[in-house]
């Protein structure tokens, strides 16, 4: 028999108090009279599962490690917490043993009864509903709710809210339920104050703000988000501007860092773009090197678009391996991979290009799966690849297919993935986009010397109900013009590389103060515009309007008032356009053609043949000086027995309508009011303008950064000289005036320019005198309003 005295009392309470005995009452589990199977072993008889009021007992069960029959072991107990706690289901587990019964002690974590916001005045509750994970009827866990929290403060941040702040409240309700409240304080808006460039010498901060999708904050910057702050947009921007300086022969650019850095008193962002721009290459020599038997290397060399010694341009090159698979292909290698291989020579700053043809693997297109685009149409998606499902695998052409759905505009983001199909030969294309919104409303007011105040306001929407299709309505109007305008262009028509629309117009203009009457003009143009070979496009149209003539003052020139009354022009034309211009904005490089012809007669009551051209070049000097040249003339004969309609009884082969002919003025050449110079009836009181038949003019222009003035502001100066002339009466005006003024003399003019990228859009203001004129022409010195790129 075994004695205990005091001491040995004392003994056992201090083992068990410095941990000699093994009791195990943390980690959620225990002993309880068991102490003899406190370390291992004895085989689990049965397992009870105690405190749960939805979830079964079986499916507590189904997260255990152990089962009966098993021997007893700690670190499965463990183990079978932690996956316990992983569910999400439990506040809190015990796990405890008590003979070869293992008891389960679970407290359910409370259902979600009600998700609410308060306090989220500029961010709709729809919109945050949409992002927490937490629903009603969920289970509630800590961990979701942090995470939630986080997800509204993205949102908030997207919206340029970066003082934004979340507290969330649980409010207890009856049958183990609570409602969670998300209290919010939005606090300001935070947007981009300034964007400036870092060792961007070849282009000015005004330029490569033009490239990039966000902008500065302005006056008129609650019409659109992009002057919000947005990390995305930002990643975005960076790849705009490294494919911008490709394209324009940098090959070694690099976009070292754009940083984004909030003001002390986070009212604002300014954005930094650190650029090491590097040299500017031409292209060198270019080849084909062709691995695989019986290509045609000399019938791929028409797909090539880059040519030595032109400035090397890295879309040209993506467009030439693009056509040179496809013809590839065509030939019979369906798996063929062309890649361009570049030879840099920095001594002569260019870079030779060798397209290496070689055998790919043999992959075909299980299938393409799309995903994000909740409002754009997988047509629109896919049709922007040139394979489809079935086909083999190119991997260049898929990422060109990639660049081609980032140039949409459509999406934030374009992320292009392949997985492993159904078989090791099969693969899925993976296409996932963010969609960002394509629509926009503006308006503008200002002022034209020559129409006084003018304003407009348009909306307009690049991705209609998804389509891609292009829709633009507009009104705009001055004191002396009101004008309505609806757009609609398909950009894909019937599948292929067709941009098929139509306008329609509605214009009225008082031209009582150059000509003494007023015209109203009404109807509609089909058009049709494909591209015929790189940078060239052709454009088919008809139109037709119906014309008045009216409100003739009493005193005009007999040609005006035997031209009033109503007439219908039908027509058929085309354009034919080049252009190889970096920025169409504010160009600094490069070249526009256009060569217009209209045919009028096919149908209606006008006959008349209308040529107009157009060439426009750029050159840049030095980095921070540019000239600008332009050459652009017209010509219009009248054809057919009556070429003036009922409007002249007496009327001969080349009479034309008042309203056919050009009126040129200080659009054309500074320093002379609206239809200030060409044919004149100077018998008329007020010298009415008659139009001309003919009409040429040239300018030259050297632009540059303007002194004392932050480049930031986008503000230029230029100096200019305008040359031209307009002249040719029609035959309706040479029989009715008496006093006819038309001579083919030359206009010149010379002046000074300031030339504003505003929130606005271009503005232009052109100081000129007009140093070669007739006595008959009108004058102005200064002259304010939109500018016209050229």
């Amino acid at each position: 028999m075994v004695r205990c005295n005091w001491f040995s009392g004392l003994m056992f309470l201090a083992l068990v108090l410095f941990g000699a005995l093994p009791i195990y009452a943390g980690m959620g589990y225990a002993t309880g009279d068991e102490s003899a199977y406190a370390q291992a072993g004895g085989t689990i008889t049965s397992i009870q599962v105690q405190g749960n009021r939805r979830v079964e007992p079986a499916t507590v069960r189904a997260y255990l490690t152990f089962s009966v029959g098993d021997p007893y072991d700690p670190a499965e107990v463990d183990e079978s917490l932690k996956t316990l706690f992983s569910t999400g289901l439990f506040k809190d587990v015990r796990i405890r043993r008590s003979g070869g019964t293992v008891i389960v002690v679970v407290q359910e974590n409370p259902i979600v009864n009600r998700v609410a916001f308060e306090g989220n005045d500029d961010v709709d509750d729809e919109t945050l509903q949409a992002e927490v994970s937490l629903k009603p009827r969920s289970v509630y866990t800590r961990s979701r709710v942090q995470q939630d929290v986080q997800r509204i403060l993205d949102v908030y941040r997207r919206q340029g809210m970066y003082a934004a702040a979340v507290d969330p409240k649980i409010i207890n309700v009856e049958n183990n339920r609570i409602d969670v409240v998300y209290e919010i304080r939005e606090g300001a808006t935070t947007k981009v104050r300034s964007i400036n460039f870092i060792g961007n010498n070849s282009f000015s901060d005004s330029q490569l703000r033009y490239v990039i999708s966000t902008t500065q904050t302005n006056w008129l910057s609650f019409l659109k988000n992009t002057n919000i702050y947005d990390p995305d947009r930002l990643n975005l921007d960076k790849e705009l501007l490294r494919q911008f300086y490709l394209k324009e022969g940098y090959v070694d650019a690099r976009i070292v860092s754009a940083t984004a850095d909030m003001d002390p008193n986070g009212k604002g962002f300014y954005i930094t773009f650190v650029i090491d721009e590097g040299p500017r290459y031409r292209v060198g020599q270019v080849d084909i090197e062709s691995h695989l038997p019986s290509v045609n290397v000399e019938s791929l060399r028409r797909d090539i678009q880059s040519k030595p010694g032109r400035w090397y341009d890295a879309e040209k090159v993506e467009n030439s391996v693009e056509a040179l698979t496809v013809d590839v292909s065509e030939q019979g290698y369906a798996f063929s991979q062309v890649r361009p291989r570049l030879y840099r020579d920095p001594a002569t700053q260019t870079v030779g290009i060798t397209y290496m043809i070689e055998q790919g693997p043999r992959i075909y297109i299980e299938r393409i799966d799309i995903v994000g685009n909740y409002r754009t149409l997988d047509n629109v998606i896919r049709r922007e690849f040139r394979l489809s499902e079935g086909d083999a695998y190119n991997r260049l052409l898929v990422e060109a297919a990639r660049q081609r759905l980032r140039k949409l505009g459509f999406f934030k983001s374009v992320d292009v993935d392949t997985r492993q199909g159904s078989s090791p030969d099969r693969v899925v294309i993976v296409v996932t986009v963010e969609e960002q919104a394509t629509g926009e409303l503006s308006f503008g007011v200002g002022y034209s010397t020559s129409e006084g105040i003018i304003g407009d306001i348009s909306i307009s929407e690049r991705n209609l109900m998804g389509r891609g299709q292009y829709v633009r309505l507009g009104v705009s109007g001055s004191q002396e013009r009101l004008q309505f305008d609806l757009s609609f262009t398909e950009p894909r028509f019937l599948g292929r590389d067709l941009a098929a629309g139509f306008d329609a117009f509605h214009k009225d203009v008082d031209y009582s103060n150059v000509a003494s009457f007023s015209q109203r003009n009404t109807g509609g143009v089909l058009r049709l515009g494909f591209p015929v070979a790189q940078d060239t496009r052709l454009g088919l149209r008809y139109s037709y309007e119906h014309e008045e003539v009216y409100d003739v003052q009493p005193d005009a020139s007999p040609v005006i008032a035997s031209s009033e009354g109503e007439a219908n022009v039908s027509s058929i034309g085309y354009t034919l356009a080049y252009d190889t211009r970096n920025l169409p904005q504010s160009p600094t490089q490069g070249i526009f053609l256009s060569f217009s012809q209209d045919l009028a007669g096919v149908g209606g009551d006008v006959n008349y043949i209308r040529t107009v051209a157009d060439a426009r070049g750029y050159y840049p000097i030095t980095k921070k000086l540019t000239f600008a040249g332009r050459l652009q003339g017209g010509v219009i004969e009248g054809w057919g027995d009556d070429q003036c309609g009922t409007n002249l009884s007496n009327s001969d082969p080349g009479c034309l309508r008042l309203t056919d002919l050009f009126f040129k003025g200080g659009e054309t050449i500074r320093g002379f009011e609206r239809a200030g110079f060409g044919p004149r009836d100077i018998g008329s009181p007020d010298n009415d303008a008659l139009g001309g038949k003919i009409y040429y003019a040239a300018t030259a222009e050297v632009r540059f950064p303007m002194p004392l003035i932050p480049e930031n502001l986008g503000m230029q100066g230029a100096v200019f000289v305008d040359a031209g002339s307009l002249y040719d009466a029609s035959s309706l005006a040479k029989n009715l005036a008496e006093d006819l003024a038309d001579g083919d003399d030359l206009r010149a003019s010379a002046g000074f320019s300031v030339i504003w990228a505003s929130p606005l859009g271009p503005l232009r203001a052109d100081i000129a005198h007009a140093f070669l004129h007739t006595d008959y022409d009108e004058l102005e010195v200064f002259r304010f309003g939109a500018s016209t790129n050229f």
